[in-house]
């Protein structure tokens, strides 16, 4: 296994060209789906000729430092989903979203937390990032409060995307945060939540 980071549970790999299945597989469920496409699953063409060539390039891209990353149960080994460290597409590499998709399965087992809160500590301690942001829609609790565990500041409420409308709770928007420049929230109307490398440097651990 190509390993990227380890946790006490999760070990955190980079994508191979003969995952598209998982990736797949995960996108059919659509209570994974729910806040994303409404449901509705990913096309297995649109992952196995656009989404995982993405990922791999994303690789060359970043030097491998960076992009999106299998997640497995250390005991077992089981695919559980994925972790997501990476820069907006022609964004500052010092500034990078932090996000996941876990199987059903690897619900309220607290890896969302685990996983993102290692991803944060390698983020500022060995990438040299400077603010790590977040995004979920307004009523997704369960994101929500994974982000405040995780010392990110919430700073606004923006509206959803027309391409999103049809999801479970769109009236209600997607949310901002401020970054270290005081500008709210960019580019994506979304719950944007983030931290700064001087507050994960204060932030209790555990």
């Amino acid at each position: 296994m190509d390993t990227y980071l380890e946790t006490e549970r999760l070990a955190l790999r980079r994508f191979t060209a003969d995952d598209a299945d998982l990736l797949i597989e995960l996108d059919s469920d659509p209570a994974v789906m729910r806040y994303l496409t409404g449901g509705s699953p990913t096309a297995p063409d649109v992952v196995r000729e656009r989404y995982l060539p993405n990922i791999l390039a994303g690789y060359e891209k970043w030097g491998g430092d960076l992009g999106l990353f299998a997640a497995h149960e250390k005991e077992g080994g089981a695919f559980i989903g994925w972790f997501i460290l990476r820069p907006e597409p022609q964004g500052p590499l010092d500034e990078v979203e932090l996000g996941y998709r876990l199987r059903q399965a690897a619900w309220g087992e607290g890896y969302a937390t685990e996983g993102s809160r290692a991803l944060l500590g390698k983020a500022f301690t060995e990438i040299g990032v400077r603010v790590v942001w977040a995004e979920t829609m307004s009523v997704n609790h369960g994101s929500r409060n994974i982000m405040e565990k995780l010392g990110m500041t919430l700073v606004d409420t923006i509206p959803t995307p027309s391409d999103m409308e049809m999801i479970e709770g769109s009236e209600h928007g997607r949310r901002a945060v401020r970054d270290h420049r005081g500008r709210v929230g960019t580019a994506v109307a979304a719950v944007r939540s983030a931290v700064l490398h001087h507050a994960w440097n204060q932030w209790p651990r555990g």
